[in-house]
């Protein structure tokens, strides 16, 4: 039996099998978990269909997280398909090209609300949904970046953005923390992603990791997933409201 043997996990994120949401979702199924995969909309279906296939997953649902009808619809599906469930992973962000190209301080006000609104409040907004889903002792995780507390050039409105999202979840953590639900981020080194792909220099990060970084290696999706598998299972019972590092420990560097 795995870690996780019993335990349902919903994984909202899967881009493509180079997301880190994909490795999450590969590591909690080895250790025995159910899971189903999200999709932002029917062009990304087409994507997110075979590998929710590929790792056996219970069912895919459609989640544009800045439609409120979404969060009701994900509730009675939940309900519908699974009653209860134990592990949330938020693998969501958004940052419009334009204000990741440009100086932070030109930053437009229809930027920041949408960069805010899907990788901060969608958290908010899906715990609220389902916490009423989710079993006694779950876990819920959202993953951030070290831009969120340094500078980092060309991250601009998205450092704001997960900054507001670590914060959240310590709200979060306090205000769930009654019912034997646990709320934590994993802050996890560059990857290349879809995601990160947005990002201007992102492969200079990715050589500031190898040539400075204690352990003078770029992290993968494996090793994200082997903290997911950590903080949904028994074995981080007394952690909440924390940001785990998994960036082979470039944040300890004074660089």
């Amino acid at each position: 039996m795995g870690l996780l043997t019993g335990k349902k996990a919903l994984i909202l994120g899967v881009a493509n099998d180079m997301s880190i949401a994909w490795g999450i979702a590969k590591a909690l199924k080895a250790e025995g978990a159910q899971v189903a995969l999200s999709y932002l909309n029917e062009n990304l279906q087409k994507r997110v269909d075979p590998l929710a296939a590929e790792v056996g997953a219970d069912f895919t649902f459609e989640m544009d997280v800045t439609n409120n009808e979404h969060y009701e619809r994900i509730q009675k599906i939940v309900e519908e398909k699974w009653g209860k469930f134990d592990i949330l992973v938020h693998s969501l962000a958004f940052g419009d090209k334009a204000d990741l190209k440009g100086r932070f301080v030109e930053t437009s006000r229809e930027g920041f609300k949408m960069a805010c609104d899907v990788s901060a409040f969608s958290l908010i907004g899906l715990c609220n949904a389902l916490k009423g889903n989710m079993n006694d002792d779950s876990s819920v995780i959202a993953m951030t970046y070290h831009g969120s507390t340094k500078v980092l050039k060309g991250y601009n409105v998205m450092g704001v953005a997960k900054a507001a999202l670590e914060a959240s979840a310590r709200y979060l953590a306090d205000d769930l923390g009654p019912q034997n639900i646990r709320v934590n981020c994993i802050s996890a080194g560059p990857i290349r992603t879809l995601a990160a792909s947005a990002v201007p220099g992102l492969k200079d990060f990715l050589k500031v990791i190898e040539e400075k970084a204690p352990m003078r290696k770029n992290v993968t999706q494996e090793d994200v997933g082997g903290t997911a598998v950590y903080l949904s299972s028994r074995l981080s019972s007394g952690v909440t409201g924390q940001v785990i590092y998994v960036d082979s420990g470039i944040n300890i560097m004074a660089q």
